[in-house]
């Protein structure tokens, strides 16, 4: 495959793995690291089973570093607190296709607060979900993993779908960023790189391994940049 030249991958922090007792030490490890931004992954224990933050614990951090800010809605009902999370300093906002009764008034309404509008496709979610809001879509992640837990095996079988994102996204001449999400590591990253994507959320990998987090950030940007296909 041909190297795409146009754009560089982009490396997003799941701070999952973090020490939450140590927030904000870890933000600042992931800014030195140079990582190009930071996933708050939001769950409320009911869309996926698990719970961590609000967007009290994000606006505590936001002052700890300058790259931008999602938070990644993994919750029902998302509109009524959407204003919650800009405030708290987040420059992009991505809900859940599954998880919105009207998702194109949704992504209109994160653009209208200020912010970039991002919406997220389970594994089972096909991508005619969202076909028809890419119009107010400002970035598009495919979930990789199925959402809740980190630390997961990487979704090979969702390849096809990035591919084809990547594909309506080139034929509308759109300006989306085309994200994945879950088991993404040195290993992983290329694939995913070489059906499309161009941005790339990591947890695990990014907090454990051989060498510095800064050293594994490199491995994992120079992999993906290896194998960027072009538009």
């Amino acid at each position: 495959m041909s190297v795409r030249t146009i754009s560089a991958p982009k490396l997003v922090a799941s701070v999952l793995p973090a020490d939450f007792a140590e927030l904000g030490r870890d933000v600042e490890q992931i800014d030195k690291a140079g990582i190009d931004r930071i996933q708050w992954d939001v769950m409320d224990g009911s869309f996926v089973p698990n719970l961590t933050f609000g967007p009290d614990v994000i606006a505590a951090n936001r002052g700890r570093t300058p790259i931008g800010f999602e938070a990644h809605l993994m919750v029902d009902d998302p509109d009524p607190m959407l204003h919650r999370w800009v405030d708290a300093g987040c420059q992009i906002v991505i809900v859940h296709a599954e998880a919105c009764r009207h998702l194109h008034r949704t992504l209109s309404h994160i653009r209208d607060l200020g912010a970039l509008a991002g919406v997220a496709l389970n594994p089972a979610t096909p991508l005619d979900a969202v076909v028809n809001v890419l119009d107010v879509t400002d970035l598009l992640l495919v979930m990789t993993v199925n959402p809740g837990f980190g630390g997961q095996r990487y979704l090979a079988d969702m390849e096809p779908k990035i591919a084809a994102a990547r594909a309506e996204i080139d034929r509308r001449g759109l300006d989306i960023e085309l994200e994945v999400d879950g088991g993404i590591n040195t290993a992983t990253i290329g694939a995913a790189a070489a059906t499309g994507a161009d941005v790339f959320c990591t947890g695990s990998a990014l907090f454990s391994g051989p060498g510095s987090m800064s050293d594994r950030a490199h491995e994992m940007r120079t992999a993906a940049t290896q194998r960027l296909v072009l538009r």
